[in-house]
């Protein structure tokens, strides 16, 4: 049987689980069903609620701030993660709505004062003139209880769940406490009506037990007001019957003022820390300062929300990053690891380096003799004889390959014919990763002793070379790059990347802490040309790439005069990366084409960030699931750990060629599989023997 301090979140979540990210997903799960509520509890039908980086409340908007909702994952409490999600964000919200102190009013006839003055006063001054911090402390106090009695009374769920959480708190924040602190935290339990009166004063200091008892009527009608300045009045004569008990500090017969400001802040910070080792903090209601602050939230930052167009999308730089980390894919490795990436499209502005990029190809594949024309060979005829025949196709049939006159010279007429009932025509995909940190770009001895960076350039032309085999053969392909580092957005440029970046850092560092570099340098997934996007209409986009990598030093210089005008060259940072999670990613993205020949290449200069184990791992589950993956390690023996066909290069033109000729042989091996083993499916002349030992 589980134990009273025993709790199921600690259960069933996993410790990363408890990450801001993970946070605001489950969040944004019940995010419609709290801004309904919210509108139902305001009467405003066009009320928006989202998250930013501090809780603020308007007429029109309410903010939360997402780390209240992490401060209630870590509580020990036997509620599931998705009652949490949801009782947490309704507190928040009955707060911002229900919290309105800001009217002044004249005092009140029954105000304890000897002369009340007819001007108009505040009523936390009011409050803290007559009655100081102590005052001010159990105001916040039964005001935070009274609104979540009223305010979710129509929602005995979520008021069950928030119980739960405050019972698994109430011993722990019980015990060291004094008499005035349990006096404060059977007051607030009894005017939430979370715990019968009866079952808290067994428990309590007998002074604190029976002022509890004294007081019960004065609690009953706090719950009943509506009124804050009446909420004020009755805490000031609940102060009253706690002094009568003796549960305040005690001081001598004539104290100075200095003695009793000083007992006074004394017995408001034993109210407070009580208090709050138990309740939801929520800073609206906590005390003046966080009343004031929230207050000034909203209004610092009304303009910029309303000028949002969706209700959940922050407002803020770190808050829009906390969401789209929490809204990225999350990829499940073989090992049980789970992580986040981000995926989105490269950002269209390389598109504007595409004069000089395309130049930049033909004299490199021109130096490296790398064709660009025919890539195909001699694959061409017979996937051009695969993409014309169905399901059926022979030479009776008159449905005849254009080379029908080379297949008949070399005497394959009987094996045509033999297999024109046979489901011939397969589908094919080729998907090709490129390490896109900034280490790829550092110079690098290549061919010559000339040190040139030529890492991502050569993988970036063998994508484009990749990209004309595939398009001769008609086979669908995608090309896409990983790194980790601030995650560029499809319409960045260079000055507005480095500012996002700016902001993002510098605001989750103050939010976040030690978590800000984690959640500011993510794992990125760029598709430069995806599988259902045509290849003519990506060509500008690769060519500003390969310009890019191929002249860092000239990109630099250009982002730096007219940062506004040039792509984010700044988006490849010096990081490592998982590689685990963009194979898993890339391969279930092939894997729901349907194609029955699928091949992976990867293309990577360092280790895995992750675990070479685990990219093994990954490696083979992949390889287990019908694709063939190749690793190509940039000078770097890694891939040979982790990959079962892998090929290690320090020249430029190899790396090119290994990318080509790793995919034709993967290719000519699928052929060979299904039975079509004649001469064709060969190599005219021996290969450069890269995969010879991986092949064999």
């Amino acid at each position: 049987m589980r134990a009273r301090n025993q709790t199921v979140l600690r259960d069933i979540l996993r410790p990363d689980e408890g990450a801001i990210e993970d946070v605001i997903t489950r969040y944004r799960r019940v995010a419609p069903a709290v801004t309904r509520i919210a509108r139902s509890l305001s009467g405003n039908d066009r009320l928006r609620v989202r998250l930013g980086a501090h809780s603020s409340a308007g007429s029109d908007e309410v903010v939360c701030d997402p780390r209240l909702f992490q401060a209630a994952f870590n509580r020990g409490a036997p509620v599931t993660p998705a009652e949490v999600a949801l009782a947490s964000a309704l507190h928040e919200v009955i707060h911002l709505i229900s919290t309105d102190l800001d009217a002044k009013r004249p005092l009140p006839k029954r105000w304890p004062v000897e002369t009340p003055s007819e001007e108009p006063v505040d009523l936390l001054d009011a409050l803290v003139k007559t009655g100081g911090a102590l005052a001010e402390a159990m105001f916040f106090t039964l005001e935070d209880a009274r609104q979540e009695h009223r305010g979710l009374s129509a929602y005995p769920g979520a008021r069950s769940v928030l119980a739960d959480m405050y019972r698994a708190a109430y011993s722990a924040a019980m015990r060291g406490a004094g008499p005035l602190s349990q006096f404060s935290l059977a007051c607030f339990l009894t005017c939430g009506g979370y715990s019968p009166r009866e079952s808290l004063e067994r428990r309590m200091d007998p002074r604190a037990a029976a002022a509890l008892a004294e007081s019960s009527g004065l609690l009953g009608d706090i719950v009943d007001s509506s009124d804050p300045w009446e909420v004020a009045l009755l805490t000031l004569d609940v102060l009253s019957v706690a002094r009568s008990h003796g549960l305040l500090t005690n001081l001598r017969e004539d104290p100075t003022i200095a003695q009793q400001e000083a007992a006074d802040q004394l017995d408001s910070e034993a109210v407070l820390e009580s208090v709050d080792k138990m309740r939801l903090t929520s800073p609206i209601v906590r005390d003046a300062d966080g009343y004031g602050d929230t207050k000034r939230s909203m209004e610092a930052t009304s303009g910029l929300s309303e000028r949002k167009g969706e209700s959940e999308v922050g407002a803020d730089a770190p808050t829009d990053q906390l969401l789209r980390v929490s809204e990225a894919a999350t990829v499940f490795l073989p090992t049980g690891q789970t992580g986040r990436i981000i995926v989105g499209p490269v950002p269209a502005s390389f598109s504007s380096f595409s004069g000089p990029g395309r130049q930049a190809l033909v004299d490199t594949a021109r130096r490296w003799g790398v064709a660009q024309r025919q890539v195909s060979g001699e694959l061409f005829p017979m996937f051009a004889a695969n993409q014309r025949r169905g399901l059926r196709s022979g030479y009776d049939q008159g449905d005849i390959s254009p080379h029908a006159a080379l297949f008949i010279g070399a005497g394959l007429y009987t094996r045509m014919y033999e297999r024109r009932a046979a489901r011939t025509r397969r589908k094919y995909a080729v998907s090709l990763l490129v390490d896109a940190s900034a280490s790829m770009l550092q110079p690098r001895t290549g061919a010559t002793s000339i040190r040139s960076p030529w890492g991502m350039s050569a993988g970036l032309l063998g994508a484009w070379t990749l990209a004309h085999l595939c398009d001769e053969l008609q086979i669908e392909f995608e090309v896409a790059l990983f790194n980790r580092s601030f995650a560029a957005r499809p319409a960045d440029n260079e000055w507005s990347f480095t500012k996002g970046r700016s902001q993002v850092m510098a605001g989750l560092k103050q939010t976040q802490g030690s978590s800000a570099q984690r959640l500011s340098n993510t794992v990125n997934h760029y598709l430069v040309k995806p599988f259902d996007r045509s290849w003519r209409d990506h060509q500008d986009l690769l060519a500003g790439l390969f310009w890019t990598a191929s002249e860092p030093g000239q990109a630099a210089a250009a982002a730096r005069r007219d940062p506004r005008g040039t792509p984010p060259v700044s988006m490849f940072e010096k990081a490592s990366n998982v590689d685990e999670f963009n194979l898993t990613l890339a391969a279930e993205r092939m894997a729901r084409l349907g194609a029955q020949v699928r091949v992976l290449v990867v293309l990577a200069d360092g280790m895995t960030r992750g675990s070479v184990a685990a990219l093994a791992d990954t490696v083979n589950s992949i390889e287990r699931s019908g694709t063939t993956v190749l690793g190509i390690g940039i000078g770097d023996d890694t891939v040979r750990a982790a990959y079962h066909r892998h090929q290690v290069v320090n020249q430029p033109d190899h790396l090119t060629r290994a990318v080509v000729e790793g995919v034709r042989s993967a290719l000519r091996r699928s052929l060979s599989y299904w039975g079509m083993d004649s001469w064709w499916t060969r190599p005219a002349r021996p290969s450069s023997n890269l995969w010879k030992e991986q092949s064999a």
